[in-house]
């Protein structure tokens, strides 16, 4: 599917029933994805540690351990904390989208979904996890917090922190726009591609774990109530 602009980045997709894997399957190698697919969690990590794909579809409702348990495993892992992750699921509670996103999807699809949908969302949280089109040499301080831009790295005080492509991308667009703030809405379009069913909700889970991640960094991410976000220009002073 054109709209993708896919460059063949390897897909794996995590689900027990043999017609979604098939589904999957069939139209993300359409769209010029090259895919692969594992029935368990367990298959699942194996494969992701060893193929290293950029994006797993994971599905939520698997035999022996859960998707959340598959998704704590590989953001715990050094060796696969970096890989996207769609969840899949025939749940529609907002608890286990909060929880999931809590504990690092990148997005959420509930079942019945549209195969486009799917391709569509695959590809938006792709760009998302190439960043976005800056020069190459461009090293962005903000107080304590340094970003690569050519490295996709985050680092506090020199020392590295590890981000999910989408949190790496909402700090990002907080800290090029620093000072100023973002409402909700213009970050779900930025970081989010503006993808159907993605709530502001969203936004401040991410936003959450992020400043967990960033430690007292975190404190220069400020909320404007009612609005959005905006991230400061200084580090705040002690008290």
């Amino acid at each position: 599917m054109s709209a993708t602009h896919p460059g063949g980045e390897r897909v794996l997709i995590v689900d027990d029933e043999p017609d979604i894997l098939a589904l999957c399957s069939y139209h993300l190698a359409k769209a010029g994805y090259r895919v692969s697919t594992a029935a368990t969690g367990l298959e699942g990590l194996a494969d992701a540690r060893e193929e290293r794909p950029a994006l797993i579809v994971l599905d939520l409702m698997l035999p022996g351990m859960s998707g959340f348990d598959v998704l704590e495993r590989i953001r715990a892992d050094a060796a696969t904390r970096d890989i996207a992750v769609l969840m899949l699921t025939a749940r529609r509670e907002e608890p286990d989208r909060i929880r999931g996103l809590s504990l690092g999807a990148d997005d959420y699809l509930t079942k019945p979904f549209s195969p486009q949908e799917l391709v569509l969302r695959v590809g938006a949280i792709l760009r998302r996890t190439a960043g976005a089109s800056v020069s190459p040499t461009d090293y962005l301080t903000v107080g304590p917090i340094g970003i690569d831009r050519a490295a996709h790295r985050v680092s506090i005080d020199g020392r590295e922190i590890e981000l999910t492509p989408t949190e790496y991308k909402l700090l990002l667009t907080l800290a090029e726009r620093r000072g100023r703030v973002q409402a909700r809405a213009h970050l779900l379009e930025t970081v989010w591609d503006a993808a159907p069913d993605i709530q502001t909700r969203t936004v401040d889970m991410h936003v959450q774990r992020l400043r967990a991640k960033l430690g007292p960094a975190g404190e220069l991410i400020e909320t404007v109530r009612g609005f959005g976000y905006r991230l400061r220009a200084a580090q705040p002073r002690s008290a």
